[in-house]
């Protein structure tokens, strides 16, 4: 089966997210996505990231309508701070009969040489890079796919400030996710 990888804190997850998931379906580059949720992505320092169970269940409950898209806590099983690297690693090893391909931005893009041990991903996996603000999609080759779908211009870092704020977010998260949001939010971030 071939699987993209589609990670990030997901705090929370969004239509931004969603969209993106769907259009590598849509243009047949995997035939399921993963959303790994990141315990601890070792190049930020949150301090409003929320529980990563909880983060979780916000995952679950926004790709639970949707075909071929799980949300995933694999990376909850695996030493901290979590490296792509060394989740591929494990992946490669612990799903042998799986194809990864990794998803990530065009701003993670531009940054990708300074991720860990970059050349050893490239070796075993190719990259779909997704289009975000201010940063151009990079020519396709054989480890490179660039993702030509609309730009998603949502952000988790607005939608926190709307949820502090007590501001509607409607329209930014699924449906099931701007009924609960608020109130957990509320909950964690007092």
């Amino acid at each position: 089966m071939r699987i993209a990888l589609f990670g990030g804190s997901f705090n929370p997850p969004h239509n931004g997210h969603l969209a993106i998931a769907s259009a590598v379906l849509t243009e047949d580059l995997a035939d399921e996505v993963w959303l790994l949720v990141s315990p601890q992505n070792p190049f930020k320092q949150q301090t409003d990231l929320a529980p990563e169970t909880l983060r979780l269940r916000w995952t679950q409950a926004a790709a639970a309508d949707i075909p071929h898209i799980v949300a995933s806590d694999y990376e909850f099983h695996l030493p901290r701070p979590s490296y792509t690297c060394q989740t591929l690693r494990h992946l490669r090893t612990d799903f042998p009969q799986h194809e990864f391909t990794l998803c990530i931005g065009a701003d993670n893009w531009t940054v990708f040489p300074l991720w860990r041990n970059p050349e050893e991903i490239l070796a075993h996996h190719r990259l779909i890079v997704y289009p975000r603000r201010g940063h151009a999609l990079p020519e396709p080759s054989d480890h490179i796919i660039p993702l030509h779908c609309p730009l998603h211009d949502i952000s988790s870092t607005e939608i926190r400030r709307r949820l502090q704020e007590g501001e509607s977010i409607k329209g930014l998260v699924p449906d099931t996710l701007s009924h609960i949001l608020p109130t957990e939010w509320t909950t964690t971030n007092p």
